[in-house]
């Protein structure tokens, strides 16, 4: 059975889209028609989604826009610390679109986003979202030199999916972005999700759990994919409760420090929540 969402024809939202557009920024909430954006909103939360709103990349299952992006916002990283100052966040997560367009898949961007966070909100926990840029460990080094509080990057779906459902991205890859954060510094918390419900069986999704914590993944986060338009990828099957508690139960005894699974559960969600019982 499909699951409800919270309508996001709310006045907290029109509120909050007014501050992000005086900003000039863009939220993956929106931009990804994410089915929390009604909730999320409305506690005036959000995550940022950074270096514009058109994607190198076609990913099935994301309703993002592909195509040319426009060059960076040089006063980007100085907007998002006002909007999370204004916000008084006390946890705040940056993702963004893929620029494969850029020599370090736009590393440096992220980094200066970073600090100009550190600077106006100092006690903020910050996490971030990247992308793979391309197994580029130089890229994937001027991240962890900010030293984020959790750098999370998803896998989204099981290895035999990849070349389908991420056609122009790499399990393997994926899984060593993971890994090197651990090696570089291990005081960094790790974090990858997936989407369930694309055609995985199962056995594939445990066999991934066990992928993740062999590179010391620490937190994993599990929800219902939902076809955002009729042009995405459609549903292949939708999860019971007993089945989003059998993936719950099996992450518990593989040793995640936290996993967070449900039906509208998205790798931002609760962030705050999931970051506090990780390290509880």
């Amino acid at each position: 059975m499909k699951p409800k969402v919270i309508s996001p024809l709310i006045p907290e939202v029109t509120k909050m889209k007014k501050m992000l557009r005086k900003l000039n920024l863009h939220t993956v909430c929106e931009e990804a028609l994410c089915p929390n954006i009604g909730e999320c909103f409305k506690r005036r939360t959000a995550t940022f989604l950074i270096m514009g709103d058109v994607c190198t990349r076609a990913c099935v299952y994301c309703d993002i826009k592909t195509g040319k992006p426009l060059s960076l916002d040089p006063k980007e990283p100085e907007n998002i610390a006002k909007a999370v100052k204004e916000l008084n966040l006390r946890h705040v997560v940056i993702t963004s679109v893929t620029r494969d367009d850029l020599p370090d898949g736009g590393a440096e961007h992220f980094s200066n986003v970073i600090k100009e966070i550190k600077k106006t909100s100092p006690n903020c926990i910050i996490e971030v979202l990247i992308p793979d840029f391309n197994g580029k460990k130089e890229s994937l080094l001027k991240i962890i030199e900010q030293n984020p509080d959790i750098i999370n990057h998803n896998l989204e779906t099981v290895k035999r999916l990849f070349p389908i459902i991420r056609h122009r991205g790499n399990y393997d890859r994926s899984l060593k972005i993971l890994k090197w954060v651990k090696e570089i510094s291990p005081n960094i918390l790790t974090k990858s999700g997936i989407m369930v419900g694309l055609g995985e069986k199962i056995d594939e999704v445990f066999s991934l759990m066990e992928d993740l914590i062999n590179v010391e993944c620490d937190i994993f986060t599990v929800g219902q994919y939902l076809q955002p338009s009729k042009e995405n990828f459609p549903v292949k099957k939708y999860y019971t409760k007993d089945e989003f508690k059998e993936i719950e139960e099996r992450g518990r005894k593989l040793g995640f420090k936290y996993i967070y699974v449900g039906e509208l559960i998205r790798s931002s969600y609760n962030a705050d929540y999931v970051f506090q019982k990780s390290i509880s």
